[in-house]
C-alpha cells in the first residue's frame, strides 16, 4: 500500500483523516494562491488543490510508492471570493456581509501518485442568521476568524452563526470526508485502518 501524505498544514484537515482513521505523514510545499484573471471559483479551488498535491509530490523527490493529498476551501458569496482576512477591519466586513445571507462553500480535494491525479469539488450553501455588530466584533476578539476562509470556522464559536447547512459539513470544516474516502479507495487506500483491534473482547465473551 502507498504511504499517504497530506499537503497540508491545516489542523482542521488532520483532524478530519484521523477521524476516518487513515494514517497519514505531512509534507508540505509553498505555492502561488493568487486567482488566475477570469478564474471561475470552482475552477480556483480544484487548481488549488491539484497544485498542492503536485508540489508535495514534487518535493518527496525519489520516493516511489506515494500518493500526496492537496485540498481547498474558498467562501464564495455572489460570486466573490471570500479569503483569510487582512485585518481587523476586513473581517468585520466579511462578517457583516455574510449576516442574514447564503452563501457557498467550495472544497476541492485532489490526491496525485507518480502515475495518476485526481480530483473532485463539493459545493454546500451555508446560511447564517442575522449577526449583530456587538457579535461580529465579539468573535473576532475571540481570535477564530483570523486564519480562516470567509472569516468563522463552523467547527468552533461560528457553530451559533448557522441556521441552515445543505451540503458536506466536512467539506465546510475543510475536507469532504465522503469524496475524500472514495478517492483514497481509487488509489487503494481504506479508510479505517486504525481501528482498534476487538477480535479478542469479542472471542473472549464466547
Amino acid at each position: 500500500m502507498a504511504t499517504l501524505y497530506l499537503a497540508s498544514g491545516s489542523p482542521r484537515r488532520r483532524e478530519l483523516l484521523t477521524q476516518i482513521a487513515v494514517p497519514f505523514l505531512t509534507q508540505i510545499a509553498p505555492i502561488d494562491e493568487n486567482a488566475l484573471p477570469g478564474e471561475s471559483p470552482i475552477a480556483y479551488v480544484e487548481r488549488l488543490a491539484r497544485a498542492k498535491a503536485q508540489a508535495g509530490l514534487a518535493a518527496l523527490a525519489e520516493t516511489a510508492d506515494v500518493v500526496v493529498l492537496g485540498a481547498d476551501t474558498s467562501v464564495v458569496l455572489d460570486g466573490r471570493i471570500l479569503g483569510k482576512p487582512a485585518d481587523r477591519d476586513d473581517a468585520l466586513a466579511t462578517l457583516s456581509a455574510l449576516s442574514g445571507r447564503t452563501h457557498q462553500v467550495l472544497t476541492a480535494v485532489a490526491l496525485v501518485s507518480r502515475e495518476r491525479l485526481e480530483s473532485r469539488v463539493v459545493t454546500s450553501q451555508v446560511t447564517f442568521r442575522p449577526l449583530s455588530q456587538a457579535e461580529i466584533e465579539a468573535y473576532w476578539a475571540s481570535g477564530e476568524p483570523q486564519d480562516k476562509a470567509g472569516c468563522y470556522g463552523i467547527q468552533g464559536l461560528a457553530a451559533v452563526f448557522v441556521s441552515q447547512l445543505h451540503g458536506s459539513y466536512s467539506a465546510v470544516v475543510g475536507l469532504p470526508l465522503c469524496e475524500t474516502a472514495a478517492l483514497l479507495a481509487e488509489f487503494a487506500i481504506p479508510c479505517w485502518q486504525l481501528l482498534p483491534d476487538h477480535s479478542q473482547e469479542v472471542a473472549g465473551r464466547g
